[in-house]
């Protein structure tokens, strides 16, 4: 049996693999989702990185070229953040962030924490 790799490597080896302006933004995105949910664990799920909570991902996120991403936001939770996602594109499952910006870490703790209050409203 093929032994698993270790996720918080994989999720240090893919920050460590972006640009640097998305892995300045990355390591900051992770330090807020670690902050806003302590108990999750880090995980690396459909090529990118996450977090975990109770063995079920509830939380990505990615560097691209000019922006970076968080998933899952649906249409239930980007309304639920309001005026804080103002200026943001936001698509069926994604929220993107400008690398050109600073990274909103109020923003970002909001998000963690609404899909933490979806995932318990769900009983997931």
């Amino acid at each position: 049996m093929a032994k698993q790799a270790d996720p918080k490597k994989q999720v240090a080896d893919y920050i460590a693999g972006q640009p640097p302006p998305a892995r300045r933004a990355l390591k900051k995105v992770r330090a807020a989702i670690r902050a806003a949910a302590p108990k999750a664990e880090e995980a690396f799920s459909y090529r990118i990185p996450a977090f975990r909570l109770d063995g079920k991902a509830f939380v990505w996120y990615a560097g691209f070229t000019h922006h970076y991403s968080m998933f899952p936001i649906g249409t239930e939770l980007a309304r639920s953040l309001g005026k804080a996602a103002e200026g943001y594109q936001t698509a069926k499952g994604t929220i993107r962030f400008p690398l050109s910006e600073p990274v909103p870490v109020p923003l970002i703790k909001k998000i963690v924490k609404a899909r933490l209050a979806q995932m318990k409203a769900r009983g997931k």
